[in-house]
Formats: structure tokens, C-alpha cells, sequence
């Protein structure tokens, strides 16, 4: 049981370990821990919200069409899922004097979005059997990074507005609606693949593609925020590289 724990929790951790090693002012363990916590519990809050809109019909738990599959990609998994974790984000934030650079917001959202998927993928991994490392091994290589990528981009606008960084109004939009199109293409593809046998390797690469562009958007992002941050807590001019560090991730240079 262990050995199973550590599969389904282990690739979590090293993914929260990789953005917590890039803050230059490393936030409290304590913090961490309570954010990851926090993320576990947003799993169960979920559930309050994806099950009235369960019987309110607005989507089926096996779908059977392409339209029934997008159902609930949407309604089942991303804006349930998505809103609970951001709901867990606000308490763990709210009244915290810890969250002070802007960094923190990608910091702490992802300890949230990494604790929702420790949690999902504990109950996966356990009840998948005999073939735990199965699923254990195809969660880490796309559930677990997908989760994780929802969260940095929470993380990043939730620190744009709550720091009045760029369009701090339109930031306040994307905090929720981003993660929620990222994570409802994601698990869309995942659906579509299941419906089509004819299909299902182009969908299925199509999701690879997807993924591996999903994550390398992400961890340049980090990159880019981390640098900023240090850029900063320097006392240097915001000006960085050209532009102006306030501008929105979708109008720098490099993303043109």
C-alpha cells in the first residue's frame, strides 16, 4: 500500500517541489502544507457543485456523444473543479500577509491544484487494482501535469489582479475562465478518444501534442515569473528584457 501511495502521490509532489524551488523568497513550509491540504479538501468541494449540476441534467456520466462528451468535460470536471479550487485559493489567501510578491500566487495555486490531483489520484490508483501502476504511470504523465498547469495559469492571474498587474480587471475573468477552457479541452480530448475507436490514435496524439504544449507554456511561464520576481525584490527598474513586466503573458514578445 505504500508503494502505491507514493506512485499516486509522488508525482504531485516533485511537480510542487519544482515551482517551490524557483521562488527566490521561498514561502513557509507551513503554508505549503496547508495550501496542499487545502487543494485535497477543494476535491470534496467539488462534488457539491458537479452534483447539482448532475441533476439538473446539464451533463451525463457516460457519455455517448461528442456533444454529451464536451457536457461533461465542462459541467462535470472543469467548472466544478476549477471553481472549488479557486474558492480553496481566496480562503488560503484572504487574509494572508505571506502573499506579498506575485510570484506567490503561481506558488500557492499550484499547491492547491497539486493537492486536488494527489487526492484524485490516490482514489484512481487504489482502486484501479491489480493494474495500479497502470494507471498510476498514465496519470502522472497527463493528469497530474494538467492539473498542474491549470493552476499556474489560476495562479498567475490571481496575482494580476489581486496586485493591479497589467488589465487587473480583465485579470479577474481569466483567473477562472482560463483554467476552465485549458482543463475542459483537456479532458474534452480525453473523452473524444473513448468514442471513436477509428479516431482514437489522432485524438490520443492529439492529447500528447496538447499536453506537451500545455506543459512547456506553463514552465516558461514560470521561468518568466520567477526571473521577474527576483528582477524585482532587487529594487531594479521594472522594465525587464525590453518590456514592461505588468503586461499581460498573452502581449509579451515572445508570445506574438
Amino acid at each position: 500500500m505504500f508503494t502505491i501511495l507514493i506512485a499516486a502521490i509522488g508525482p504531485a509532489l516533485l511537480l510542487l517541489w519544482y515551482v517551490y524551488r524557483k521562488d527566490t523568497q521561498p514561502e513557509p513550509t507551513r503554508m505549503i502544507i496547508k495550501g496542499f491540504f487545502f487543494g485535497g479538501l477543494s476535491a470534496l468541494v467539488s462534488t457539491f457543485i458537479s452534483g447539482p449540476l448532475l441533476n439538473m441534467g446539464l451533463y451525463t456520466t457516460d457519455p455517448q456523444s461528442w456533444q454529451e462528451a464536451l457536457k461533461i468535460a465542462f459541467f462535470g470536471a472543469a467548472i466544478p473543479e476549477e471553481c472549488a479550487k479557486l474558492l480553496m485559493l481566496w480562503l488560503l489567501l484572504r487574509n494572508s500577509e505571506e502573499f506579498d510578491e506575485s510570484y506567490d500566487g503561481i506558488v500557492y495555486a499550484t499547491c492547491i491544484g497539486l493537492g486536488f490531483a494527489a487526492f484524485e489520484n490516490v482514489m484512481y490508483v487504489v482502486s484501479a487494482g491489480a493494474d495500479w501502476a497502470g494507471v498510476a504511470t498514465s496519470r502522472a504523465l497527463f493528469a497530474i501535469p494538467g492539473h498542474f498547469a491549470f493552476a499556474v495559469c489560476m495562479g498567475y492571474y490571481y496575482s494580476q489582479y489581486h496586485f493591479g498587474r497589467g488589465n487587473h480587471q480583465s485579470a479577474k475573468i481569466k483567473m477562472i475562465l482560463y483554467p476552465v477552457l485549458l482543463h475542459g479541452a483537456y479532458d474534452a480530448l480525453c473523452f473524444f478518444s473513448e468514442l471513436n475507436e477509428a479516431l482514437s490514435l489522432i485524438i490520443t496524439i492529439c492529447l500528447i501534442a496538447f499536453c506537451i504544449w500545455l506543459f512547456k507554456f506553463t514552465t516558461d511561464r514560470i521561468k518568466q515569473e520567477a526571473a521577474d520576481n527576483e528582477y524585482i525584490g532587487s529594487g531594479k527598474d521594472i522594465r525587464r528584457n525590453g518590456y514592461d513586466i505588468n503586461q499581460d503573458w498573452t502581449d509579451r514578445p515572445e508570445d506574438q
